[in-house]
């Protein structure tokens, strides 16, 4: 048997993560690492307290027909990016490495497309997180410094 790369081992994890999310469109995991140790993880959901989508068995967004990316001001989840942030005290995530997996919440299939919205890299941004790591099939995936996004600003 050969021994999954670490790479692959994290975003593993990611997906596991993934699959407490209660988002009826895209399940989403994300783990922040800092030196080989996992310092936090997330999902998307709702706040603490609030009904989920899957327990109240509607999305409004799907109900308004608004397309994949759009209007998140509309979706109850907080993303799975933003969980994990807030899970982790600011000094630990300084340098560390975000792992991100997605799927179709409807036919469990990866999503080859996975990356964070504007909301997210904002805030992965501001936390001091290196890397971001996003799967995009069974065994790829897309690394991405955030530098870039500081750089390339898509806000403007």
């Amino acid at each position: 048997m050969e021994r999954r790369d670490k790479i692959n081992y994290y975003l593993d994890i990611a997906d596991t993560v993934a699959e407490r999310s209660t988002c009826l469109r895209r399940m989403y995991g994300a783990i922040i690492v800092r030196d080989d140790e996992i310092i936090s993880t997330g999902y998307n959901g709702a706040p603490r307290g609030r009904k989920n989508c899957v327990d109240l068995n509607f999305c409004k967004r799907e109900n308004l027909n608004i397309p994949s990316g759009e209007r998140y001001e509309l979706c109850r989840s907080v993303h799975a990016e933003a969980n994990a942030i807030i899970s982790a005290a600011r000094r630990d995530c300084i340098g560390a490495t975000m792992y991100l997996a997605g799927r179709d919440a409807k036919t469990g299939e990866i999503l080859t497309d996975t990356t964070s919205c504007s909301m997210c890299r904002r805030q992965i941004i501001n936390a001091g997180i290196r890397t971001v790591v996003c799967r995009t099939g069974k065994d790829t995936y897309e690394v991405v410094p955030v530098r870039d996004w500081v750089f390339n600003d898509d806000s403007i």
